[in-house]
């Protein structure tokens, strides 16, 4: 199968990525040169930091490198049998790729958005053929986690459904289906957890790192909820938030110390502090707290 992945970012990389290593070739295609080289340099490092931990071999590497190539041109989707679009967040602009992409594909192409909460019945409802859009969300990293929602949209087809559900087993991913519906299962639950952690925090009810603890050791999650929000970014969480509040109640109001970190330009790991402070990829303190870990 021919994979086009719109969006050369955290989520573009790690979708080309395991859509090669499940055997497709792979177009990785962003609007800017220097974009898509860094997100096939980090390709490279994901296949590497494989091989160091003995779960990909060289000659598995080298596969899955050789059937991605980078693109700049949309042009580079015309031979695609499945689009899955990761820009940023935001409806129009979704909306507005996928609209543009139909018309250099072919009519059996599946077009799929990799949105974690915008609704995908309003993003096909731009399509001039909508009964061939589908929700393919990714989970970060999208190497490592094991779990793709398959989201239908009101005017997804059963064969388009049936197509992305068997496309996300091929890549040894499961499949998990639901409707669409404001934040689908996996953000809106895992939102709600992550909206009430802040709040602890904001309360002084306990620290990020008691809090991480309390879930990771308590309930065995593999990550506490803070340090996931650091992880995903803050602003990404604010942005869902707002959405889920329109949509769902003021449950999903953002706390007040959620907007003054994204404010401040605080958005987690990617900005090298959040919650946290980040050295490296590594949490090394608390953020407002003197010094750091050693």
């Amino acid at each position: 199968m021919n994979v086009c992945v719109l969006g050369a970012g955290t989520m573009g990389h790690g979708i080309a990525q395991v859509s090669a290593m499940g055997g497709h070739d792979v177009v990785l295609r962003d609007v800017d040169e220097a974009i898509v080289e860094s997100g096939l340099e980090h390709v490279r490092e994901n296949l590497q930091g494989g091989i160091d931990r003995g779960k990909v071999t060289e000659a598995e590497r080298d596969a899955a490198f050789d059937r991605i190539e980078g693109a700049t041109d949309l042009a580079a989707v015309a031979d695609a049998d499945l689009v899955v679009e990761a820009v940023p967040e935001d409806e129009e602009l979704k909306r507005s790729v996928l609209s543009e992409v139909e018309g250099h594909v072919d009519d059996d192409c599946v077009l799929a958005s990799n949105t974690s909460s915008i609704p995908v019945t309003g993003i096909a409802s731009a399509l001039a053929d909508p009964s061939r859009a589908v929700g393919l969300h990714f989970f970060n990293p999208v190497h490592i986690m094991g779990l793709v929602e398959v989201v239908a949209a009101e005017q997804t087809s059963d064969a388009t459904r049936e197509f992305a559900e068997e496309f996300v087993e091929g890549i040894d991913k499961t499949a998990v289906v639901v409707e669409d519906s404001p934040g689908f299962a996996s953000s809106r639950l895992g939102v709600a957890l992550g909206v009430e952690a802040m709040r602890m925090v904001q309360e002084g009810v306990a620290s990020p790192r008691d809090i991480d603890a309390a879930m990771e050791l308590g309930y065995n999650h593999p990550m506490g909820p803070v340090e996931l929000g650091d992880v995903v970014g803050l602003d990404v969480r604010l942005d869902i938030l707002e959405q889920l509040r329109e949509e769902l109640g003021e449950r999903f109001r953002p706390p007040t110390v959620l907007r003054k970190k994204v404010r401040a330009g605080k958005l987690g790991k990617k900005s090298g502090e959040g919650f946290y402070v980040w050295e490296d990829g590594e949490i090394v303190g608390v953020s407002g707290e003197e010094g750091t870990d050693e």
